[in-house]
């Protein structure tokens, strides 16, 4: 019995059949039958019933079930611990962010090359989605880090929250908008917002939660009339005189060169964080836990230049 077939055997079970497997695998299907067959020879018992359409386990399949699973467990811990001595980092860590996270004071792209650089045998992936499914996802394991904006103003039940980012929300409009009368104002109470078309990142993102509550507290609904998962795309429709963008205060200024006028918020003022979250009890494998040491200290360092 070779630890490799058991791996091909939980596979096959965990995807409910061989064709999947094999392409997880990246094996060849008429390959890895053989190989199961070849372990259930060897075992005097089949594992696997192929009689339906889709592949189950035999009475005796359930029982092995948890046994080779729990071989691979120890097999992956001895390699981990033999790796954490040498200080290798192997596996697969996912890193989740919100659309326009960081704006121009954090380089993800650059991050993520120079670690990879440092742990070469480690996979690394990036995948973009709003806060509220991201939340999600660290809780069911999915991702193992995150950096969103927070729907809520605690942690929910299983998160920890670092703030890297807080900014006060502003009103970014076209030159001539009425919003810009007087011509020496610098803030707009949020009632002033209450009739015009607002352009704000979608539901699920912290900048949408947070101005969805302000206005439901002020005793309206916000009128937005356009969004979008990127605040430069926000900031391009804003103007075109499409509306007022509501953005992060400074946030369209990198991105259009000074083509907006921006008021604060007031009354109340509005903030909206991004955060470095990840589950409370902390990032399960090593990897996590190195990505996670190594963003904390670089967005410590971005954080202070701005």
């Amino acid at each position: 019995m070779e630890l490799r077939q058991l791996r091909y055997f939980v596979t096959v079970v965990e995807e409910g059949g061989f064709t999947r497997a094999a392409a997880r695998l990246h094996l060849a299907q008429p390959g890895l039958s053989a190989q199961i067959r070849q372990l259930e020879k060897e075992l005097g018992q089949p594992l696997l019933d192929r009689s339906n359409r889709s592949v189950t386990l035999t009475e005796v399949g359930r029982s092995v079930l948890p046994y080779a699973r729990a071989a691979l467990a120890a097999a992956d811990a001895v390699r981990q611990t033999v790796d954490e001595h040498t200080g290798l980092l192997r596996g697969r860590v996912t890193l989740g962010l919100v659309s326009g996270a960081t704006g121009h004071a954090f380089d993800v792209a650059s991050f993520l090359a120079d670690f990879h650089s440092t742990h070469p045998a480690l996979e690394i992936a990036l995948t973009e989605d709003t806060s509220e499914r991201m939340q999600a996802a660290l809780l069911a394991g999915e991702i193992d880090i995150a950096l969103l904006g927070p729907t809520g103003e605690e942690p929910p039940p299983g998160l920890s929250y670092r703030t890297v980012i807080d900014a006060p929300l502003a009103a970014a409009v076209a030159p001539g908008d009425p919003l810009l009368t007087p011509t020496d104002r610098t803030s707009v109470p949020l009632a002033d917002l209450c009739d015009r078309p607002l352009i704000c990142l979608p539901r699920g993102t912290g900048v949408r939660a947070a101005l969805e509550r302000a206005c439901a507290q002020a005793g309206f609904r916000p009128r937005v009339t356009f969004e979008a998962a990127s605040p430069h795309v926000l900031a391009q429709l804003a103007t075109r005189g499409l509306g007022v963008a509501v953005l992060p205060l400074g946030e369209d200024e990198p991105a259009l060169g000074g083509r907006l006028c921006t008021l604060q918020i007031v009354e109340p003022r509005i903030r909206a964080r991004i955060v470095l979250a990840w589950p409370a009890a902390g990032p399960v494998s090593p990897a996590a836990r190195a990505l996670l040491d190594r963003l904390r200290e670089a967005l410590e360092s971005s954080t202070l230049r701005r």
